[in-house]
């Protein structure tokens, strides 16, 4: 039988399909159970979703998983304390191995994230603290967050100012953010808060400039908001744009998304600075984590992704006019290298 370059041809395309299909094996065999077979279901229990933050933070959670190849359920409580802990509930009845819950109140969710527990599913949480040593804590770093954005604050204006602040007490993140506020004016007695104001009333941007309409007007004195919460920071920047004060105030915040570096691009834009992680960064850690757990790995109690300071300064000098810049130039923020263990799929591969 003589043999042909066509025999040829098909023999070597035959034997690089089997080293294909052999790599593909062995990849999915290096993946721990459960992962290492198809039907994992975890769901994500959602407090907060309004927003730019929100939306990125689900396009991580949806990659991680597509990534993990699980079933991911979302249920969203839209900021009712009582169906989001019913929802855990659901979760629970829905038959998942594992628990995101993204937000809350401790009182509300704390119980829940323990039924969950005892029912031998695994959960982390989001920037909620349901006091519970077996549920590691994915955060932000905000202490961080705040700190960033308050150092370039002090830099930009000295220790001597005016301040007005907006916080809601009783969310994880923002009463950590609190910590770092608090400290830094202790630090600094030149920095004097004249108002304190805030709401996560639905929309929280509008809401928020409703209330600093008339914060402004009581306090022409402010020369500095501190929004530590991008919907603050644009619910601020209405009100001080409408009043005519966007080159006497400087904002500054936490949190970023495309919407957010197009009002601070704006040509003499109040707002000066914000310091963040990327959110869906931030979703697929949480995925990540909660993975491990399923692995029977330990993520640590405290899962912290690093942020970035991104200043109006460093948006217009390096182009930056959306998220995929800010990712392309400042590749910091594309990427956490948290809760990576080798055999986690890494969805930003490319």
């Amino acid at each position: 039988m003589s043999i042909t370059r066509r025999l040829l041809g098909k023999a070597a395309l035959g034997l690089a399909g089997a080293a294909l299909l052999m790599q593909g094996t062995a990849l999915a065999a290096e993946r721990p159970a459960p992962f290492d077979k198809p039907g994992v279901k975890i769901a994500l229990v959602r407090y907060l979703s309004t927003g730019d933050f929100f939306q990125a933070y689900l396009s991580g959670v949806e990659a991680q998983a597509k990534a993990l190849g699980v079933d991911l359920r979302v249920l969203d409580s839209r900021q009712d304390a009582a169906l989001q802990a019913d929802m855990v509930d659901q979760a629970i009845a829905l038959g998942v191995q594992g628990i995101i819950i993204q937000h809350g109140l401790t009182e509300s969710m704390k119980d829940a994230a323990q039924r969950a527990v005892d029912a031998g599913i695994k959960v982390v949480a989001f920037d909620v603290n349901v006091e519970n040593p077996k549920i590691p804590q994915i955060e932000q770093s905000d202490r961080d967050l705040a700190r960033l954005a308050l150092e370039q604050a002090v830099k930009d204006n000295g220790d001597s100012w005016k301040a007005g602040y907006v916080y809601v007490a009783g969310i994880a993140p923002l009463d950590r953010r609190n910590e770092t506020w608090v400290d830094v004016k202790k630090k600094n007695a030149g920095i004097s808060e004249v108002a304190m104001f805030g709401t996560l009333d639905n929309p929280i941007a509008n809401s928020v400039a409703n209330q600093a309409r008339s914060v402004l007007q009581a306090h022409p004195d402010i020369n500095v908001m501190f929004a530590p919460y991008d919907e603050f920071a644009k619910g601020v920047k209405i009100a001080v744009d409408e009043a005519g004060l966007n080159k006497k105030i400087k904002i500054y915040s936490a949190d970023i998304s495309t919407s957010d570096i197009s009002a601070m691009r704006e040509p003499d834009s109040a707002w000066a600075a914000t310091a963040a992680t990327n959110p869906a960064v931030v979703g697929q850690v949480s995925v990540r984590a909660l993975a491990q757990l399923l692995a029977g790995e330990d993520p640590g109690h405290n899962v912290i992704v690093p942020p970035t300071l991104i200043t109006q300064k460093e948006l217009v000098d390096k182009d930056i006019k959306n998220m995929e810049d800010l990712s392309a130039k400042l590749p910091q923020f594309a990427h956490a290298d948290v809760a990576m263990p080798a055999w986690m799929p890494n969805p930003n591969a490319k």
